[in-house]
């Protein structure tokens, strides 16, 4: 078993409720288990700024499946969710990044883990610190990645924003 975190983010058809289908559906992934999830967190977008902000989580699941195989299953979500690639950075009903697979690294034309950006945004280091605050990255305590980051516009949701965002 491999233990692996992935990025989830949403700004399109209910964002709240497309994360929770979202870890749902990652619960019932083949030869996998979804061990926990952070909290939720409204950020803004990356990139073009005429689209809604985005819900943003991180889950750790332990999987037995390959790199490559646990990223065809998370881009088959992101299909069953309508997932339209149309610009760079653009607004999605669904995004799901393997940040990390276990200390494995991988670099091939369709997936780089660790995920080539995760260290420089605030909405991947912020839930994963609140999962795993004692884990490196790159040889560096996350801590540090995170000192190096501007986390000031990034709201963690409480309880009652998730239900009425959930109900919009």
């Amino acid at each position: 078993m491999a233990l692996c975190y992935i990025g989830l983010g949403s700004n399109l058809d209910n964002p709240v409720n497309q994360l929770r289908q979202a870890l749902d559906a990652l619960s019932r992934l083949p030869l996998s288990h979804l061990i926990s999830t952070s909290s939720l967190y409204a950020t803004p977008p990356v990139g073009p700024q005429d689209q809604p902000d985005f819900i943003n989580a991180v889950a750790a699941l332990d999987t037995k499946l390959s790199p490559l195989a646990l990223l065809d299953q998370l881009q088959a979500l992101e299909q069953r969710h309508r997932r339209r690639r149309q610009r760079h950075w653009g607004p999605r009903t669904l995004d799901l990044d393997l940040l990390l697979y276990g200390r494995q690294t991988c670099a091939t034309p369709r997936l780089q883990v660790p995920h080539r950006h995760m260290h420089e945004r605030a909405f991947v280091l912020v839930p994963l610190h609140e999962l795993a605050p004692t884990l490196t990255l790159r040889q560096r305590p996350l801590s540090d990645w995170l000192k190096g980051v501007d986390s000031a516009p990034i709201r963690r949701l409480s309880d009652v924003d998730v239900t009425t965002a959930a109900t919009i």
